[in-house]
Order: C-alpha cells, then sequence, then structure tokens
C-alpha cells in the first residue's frame, strides 16, 4: 500500500457521502414538490390538524412498575435524545371526527355521550379497541398511516405538560412508613377534577412545543403496555407485544393502567391508583416516504458536518 492509500480512501469517502446525501435529499424534495410525481392516494377529507414536534432532549421516567422485596419503587429516568420529528394530532381526537366513523359504521357510539357537548368537544367514552378501530379507519380514508402514540412519544410531544408519577423516596429506604405517606401525598394530588365534563378544544392551555390540552381532564390512551417487574428476580425483561397485552397505559395528570375494553374509567377496569375523570386519544401520523427521506437525509448530513459519522454508529434514544 502506498503511503497515502489510506488517507486517499477516506478523503474519496468523505467527497463521496455528501454527494449521495445530497443527491438522495434532492430527489426527496423533488418528490415533495411535485416535479417527479409518485402516484398518491388523495385524502377523501381533511385530516386532523397536527403539529410537528421538533427533535429535543428531555427526562424520561418509565411507567413500569418496578418492585424490590416486595415494595414499589420508583421507575428509572434518564436522557432521551430524540433525533427524529413526530407529527402528532395538535388536538384530542373531536366528538364530530370520530362520529363520522360511527356514521361509516366502523366505530362503535361513545359511551356516555352527553347531548349538551359541542362538535368541537373531545370524544370521551372510548375503550384502548375504539381507538385502534377509528385510526384504522382514517388510515383507510386519508392514505395516510394513522396511529396511538407511545408513552414515550407522549411524553416527549407533551413535553412540559407530561407528569412525573415517582414517590421521590429512597430505593434502599426500608421504612414502610415513609413508603405509605408519599403514596398517599401522591394519590391526594391525583384526586378527581371538580368539573369532570369535557370542555371545548383548547380549554386546558397548550405545551411548551404547541400540543393543545394534555393534562386536562383528559386521559389518553397509549399504544404501551403495562408491565410490573421484580428487581429481585434475575429473568430477563421482555417488551410485552401491545397485541396481546390487556392492560395499557393511559396518560394524562398522571399514567393509569387500563382494561383495554374500559370505557368509563369510574366504572372499574384501572388496576392501580385513582382512575381518570375521562378516556380519550390524539393520533400520531407516520411520515410518507418523501418525509422520512428527507428527515433521514438531513439527519446524516448534521452527523457528518459534527463529526460524529466517522466515530462508529451511536445509540438513538428515539422509539418511534
Amino acid at each position: 500500500m502506498t503511503p497515502h492509500a489510506e488517507t486517499a480512501g477516506v478523503s474519496g469517502f468523505s467527497i463521496a457521502l455528501p454527494l449521495a446525501l445530497f443527491a438522495v435529499l434532492s430527489a426527496a424534495l423533488a418528490v415533495e414538490a411535485g416535479f417527479v410525481n409518485i402516484e398518491r392516494r388523495a385524502p377523501a377529507f381533511a385530516a386532523p390538524k397536527v403539529v410537528t414536534i421538533a427533535p429535543h432532549e428531555f427526562q424520561y421516567r418509565e411507567p413500569t412498575e418496578y418492585f424490590r422485596k416486595g415494595l414499589a419503587v420508583d421507575a428509572p429516568k434518564r436522557e432521551a435524545n430524540v433525533r427524529v420529528p413526530l407529527t402528532i394530532a395538535e388536538y384530542q381526537t373531536s366528538l364530530s371526527e370520530y362520529d363520522r366513523c360511527v356514521a361509516d359504521g366502523a366505530c362503535p357510539d361513545p359511551e356516555g355521550r352527553s347531548a349538551i357537548s359541542g362538535d368541537d368537544t373531545p370524544v370521551t367514552g372510548v375503550s384502548y379497541d375504539d381507538a385502534l378501530r377509528y385510526a384504522n379507519w382514517l388510515s383507510q380514508k386519508t392514505g395516510e398511516q394513522w396511529r396511538l402514540p407511545t408513552d414515550f412519544e407522549l411524553a416527549y410531544a407533551a413535553a412540559d405538560r407530561f407528569p412525573d408519577d415517582a414517590l421521590g423516596i429512597d430505593t434502599d429506604s426500608k421504612n414502610p412508613a415513609l413508603r405509605w405517606l408519599a403514596d398517599y401525598e401522591r394519590e391526594a394530588r391525583r384526586s378527581a377534577s371538580s368539573d369532570p365534563a369535557p370542555q371545548p378544544r383548547g380549554s386546558f392551555g397548550v405545551s411548551q412545543t404547541g400540543l393543545v390540552d394534555f393534562g386536562g381532564n383528559i386521559w389518553e390512551w397509549t399504544s404501551t403496555c403495562n408491565r410490573r417487574i421484580d428487581l429481585d428476580k434475575e429473568a430477563g425483561i421482555e417488551e410485552p407485544d401491545p397485541a396481546n397485552c390487556g392492560i395499557m397505559i393511559a396518560s394524562g395528570r398522571h399514567r393509569a393502567p387500563m382494561s383495554t375494553f374500559v370505557r368509563n374509567p369510574k366504572g372499574g377496569g384501572c388496576s392501580v391508583g385513582s382512575p381518570p375523570d375521562n378516556l380519550g386519544f390524539r393520533l400520531v401520523r407516520q411520515p410518507g416516504f418523501a418525509e422520512s427521506v428527507k428527515a433521514f437525509t438531513r439527519r446524516a448530513i448534521a452527523d457528518m458536518l459534527s463529526g460524529t459519522i466517522f466515530k462508529g454508529v451511536q445509540r438513538d434514544d428515539n422509539e418511534g
């Protein structure tokens, strides 16, 4: 090998890679702008209004219930660095939006419908299964892919509005009185709203990321399965399949594990703690091909310019 062969190889790679990435990005932009025609199904009607959550770092505490020596301990909290934008409905799914699915025969009527609820009132009285039916129906109608968010994605989107359910007790503490008092105080903070009736959109404020009404009196279904882990056991921890999970996480002012068939949380089905006031949902829109290519290319170019592309593969905490 000549003295400069290795240098020449790296130099050639550093030149070819930006050109390849630029070509992919240009192609994606051409598709998006309409210069290149890729057949798409035209939406049958207007899709929900969305907000794009820009990549950012945030602290995330897992919804998993951890136990040590028979006592509940706080789930770990970690720094998550999400590098992929998330497109999520700005508002919770409204009664009028859900009624279109009911009229089409694809969704059941919500439970406890109020005669005074307006069209912009979020739909409540819907189960996890009902939310899945609506997401599938909306995907077929719009030609876009819609789904429920994970708990991680909802925490990422809600940002400053997302709760921290920690007891705040030293995990090595063996004093049951401290644990009991902390749990009592937490449940007291979770007391029912003075007015649990669903309110019109915009009644509960906006997060710093632009998500409207999260943390009001409507808990939102997620696709995250409830888990209980005994830290004293050495068995490996497997991620449960949501399709085979009967208890899902509904997130709002606090997390609530709920049976998938429950529509009215006050009628039972909450596995632990104070029940939610109401159950509703909002959906995530999966990016299309052109959006995915653009996002990947921009991320790759940013990595290249920052030099990380030459430092090996780094772990990405994006769970979407």
